[in-house]
């Protein structure tokens, strides 16, 4: 009885079993055996990755705190920008252990970082030249384009040389190259202008194959954003807006390179670039040469020599090698001005979205609490709202431009800056402005709204599949993707679409002292340069960020010589901030020939369609949107081609 009863006591553990004793089969012993090393090696693996992973941190913690440029002194030399990657308004976080995922980070350059970079550097004895490496130039919307060059061209005023190189110059990179005082280019590469615009993707072929039904909800005609989805080619609508937007942006483009090299032989390279490549043999280098567009060709060695001779040899480095200030040691070096009374600056940057999000995109959520944190906690004398989106979210924008109105209820003066885009949700947020600023380059407009639900009872039925139930309402059950839509819904959806946009005229209208009727003539979703714009009354002034700040100083009644801008923007989290520390200009990122610059293009413009398709799946909601903007400014985002390259691999491509 003792050893029965001993015998039906458990032990502590499984594990610690005693199989030695009498009465235990061999195979139960070993099986017990084997559970208790399968436990110590899982205990032993998760031990060794936490040990991992805190090594891992660690180091890259000690990796970054090295590698910050910042903390490294200023010396005389060349100041580089190399420009490998677009000029945006706000560049989107980098993410976390991005460094280590065996594929160079895309850079994004902040615009108001790079402006302002290169006016500390124009009166500064260390720096003896601008270099401007263009070779991987990921693009710019055109008013950026302009101001970026209207700094290059202020240095150059104060007496220092502005070099530029690139294998390939392309439109963007060609207008900010422009303005330096030497363009070298590669004897085996040159340039290649193609202009604005190109084929947009229209899928309604694919969709039809597919049996999808898509119901579009929208007003206003040159509301293009939803053709490609409903149609397999251009509207003649939309064709003669883009036509006339298209050929008022180039004709700028053709103005700043014709004011910044009047004697380059520009137009045989816009109207018969053939006949200039074929009189000099095929090389468009050496044709380049000839018309004045380029002034030196000479490979990156070459280059590199003849910016040695002007900011010094580096000592112990191989030959091309220069004297160089890094861009981010420059920045760091030549903070924002924190002296003064506080002008409040709100980016709205990326497309406007609901919910939160990180920089590089207009969170409703994540943008309001910004300004609403900024007026609760900042002593601001006034509000400057800086865009630069295509749209998006009319939720959102509807969200942001409360909490602008709650700044007019502090009674605080609010001035809108256009950047490069401000269209369609990025008007609608601008409508509380006591002023709008934009630059002649600024796409803006499109004011107009859409909705699109897709629907696959075709598709179902493709393979046999159909739906029914029960329902109680003329509404149960809609709007039912699987089973289509009803006449009812689409009434109800389209009125809600007309009251929408009969709202967005009303805002505008409001804002702009014009009658709803005057506004409607110039919305219809019809995209707008900026100097056309202020002709219409949708803009009121040309200038900058900064023309915008010192308005607001004067009408807070305040000196603009003693002001600050206090940006109100989601600071990086702790993973983006190291992962930045990372950042460098090594040339790890290099260009190519006009070839290989032509299928980047094509690549980034593959990736932006796919982007556009996914945000508009994820949308889910009423959207104020612009599709011809997007092939206007930087050809793909950072999360476009991360998605590009996500649907290639599982493609197998």
């Amino acid at each position: 009885m003792t050893d029965a009863r001993a015998d039906a006591i458990p032990p502590a553990s499984p594990l610690d079993q005693d199989f030695s004793r009498p009465g235990r089969k061999p195979g139960r012993r070993s099986g017990w055996r084997l559970v208790r090393g399968a436990w110590r090696l899982l205990v032993g693996i998760k031990d060794f990755l936490v040990l991992a992973a805190m090594l891992l941190f660690f180091g890259l913690i000690f990796a970054a705190l090295n590698a910050r440029p910042g903390t490294k002194a200023i010396t005389d030399g060349a100041l580089l920008l190399k420009l490998d990657g677009p000029i945006v308004e706000q560049p989107e976080a980098i993410a976390p252990l991005a460094m280590l995922s065996g594929r160079s980070v895309p850079h994004e350059y902040r615009l108001r970082d790079l402006v302002r970079a290169i006016d500390a550097a124009k009166d500064d004895g260390r720096v003896k030249l601008l270099v401007l490496d263009l070779d991987a130039f990921g693009g710019a919307y055109p008013a950026t384009l302009q101001e970026v060059g209207d700094a290059i061209q202020r240095f150059r005023k104060g007496g220092k040389p502005v070099l530029a190189y690139a294998t390939a110059y392309t439109d963007g990179a060609y207008r900010l190259a422009a303005n330096a005082s030497e363009i070298w280019v590669n004897p085996l590469g040159g340039t290649l202008f193609t202009g604005p615009g190109g084929n947009q993707l229209y899928y309604k072929g694919l969709i039809d194959k597919l049996g999808v039904t898509t119901h579009v909800y929208r007003v206003g005609k040159f509301k293009s954003f939803v053709e490609p989805y409903i149609r397999s080619d251009q509207s003649p609508d939309a064709r003669a807006a883009s036509q006339a937007l298209y050929g008022t942006l180039f004709a700028q483009w053709r103005e700043a390179v014709a004011k910044a090299r009047p004697k380059a032989q520009i137009d045989t390279f816009l109207t018969q670039p053939d006949r200039a490549v074929l009189a000099a043999n095929g090389s468009i280098a050496d044709a380049n040469l000839k018309a004045g567009l380029v002034d030196k060709l000479g490979d990156k060695l070459a280059f590199g020599k003849r910016v040695a001779e002007i900011a010094g040899a580096e000592a112990n480095k191989p030959a091309g090698s220069f004297r160089t200030i890094s861009y981010a040691s420059w920045v760091r070096a030549n903070p924002l001005p924190t002296k003064g009374d506080a002008i409040g600056v709100l980016t709205i940057a990326g497309n406007i979205v609901d919910g939160e999000a990180g920089p590089g995109t207009a969170a409703g959520e994540t943008v309001s609490k910004a300004l609403l944190d900024g007026l609760a906690k900042k002593n601001l004398k006034a509000l400057v709202v800086r865009v630069d989106s295509p749209g998006g979210s009319v939720l959102a924008s509807e969200q942001i431009r409360q909490a602008i109105l709650e700044a007019k209820r502090q009674k605080l003066p609010v001035i809108v800056s256009m950047g490069g885009l401000a269209a369609s949700g990025g008007y609608w947020v601008s409508t509380p402005a006591d002023l709008i600023f934009a630059e002649p380059g600024t796409i803006t407009g499109s004011i107009g709204i859409f909705g699109i639900i897709p629907t696959f009872e075709n598709t179902l039925a493709k393979i046999g599949v159909t739906t029914d139930g029960v329902k109680t309402t003329p509404l149960t059950g809609q709007p039912d993707v699987l089973g289509g839509t009803t006449p009812m819904l689409d009434t109800i959806l389209q009125a809600g679409i007309e009251n929408g946009y009969r709202q967005f005229l009303t805002r505008v209208a409001e804002a702009r002292h014009m009658t709803p009727e005057k506004v409607d003539t110039i919305a219809q979703g019809r995209v707008w340069d900026g100097g056309t714009a202020r002709q219409i009354g949708l803009v009121d002034r040309f200038g900058t960020l900064s023309d915008a700040i010192a308005e607001a100083a004067r009408r807070a009644k305040l000196d603009p010589a003693k002001v600050y801008p206090e940006y109100l923007e989601k600071k990086p989290g702790f993973a983006a901030m190291l992962a930045e520390g990372f950042d460098s200009d090594d040339d790890s990122q290099q260009g190519g020939d006009v070839f290989a610059i032509a299928a980047a293009e094509r690549r980034a413009v593959a990736a932006r369609a796919l982007g556009d398709v996914a945000r508009l799946a994820r949308g889910g909601s009423v959207q104020a949107r612009c599709l011809e903007c997007g092939a206007l400014g930087p050809v793909g985002t950072a999360s476009d081609e991360r998605l590009l390259d996500l649907l290639i691999a599982r493609l197998g491509l």
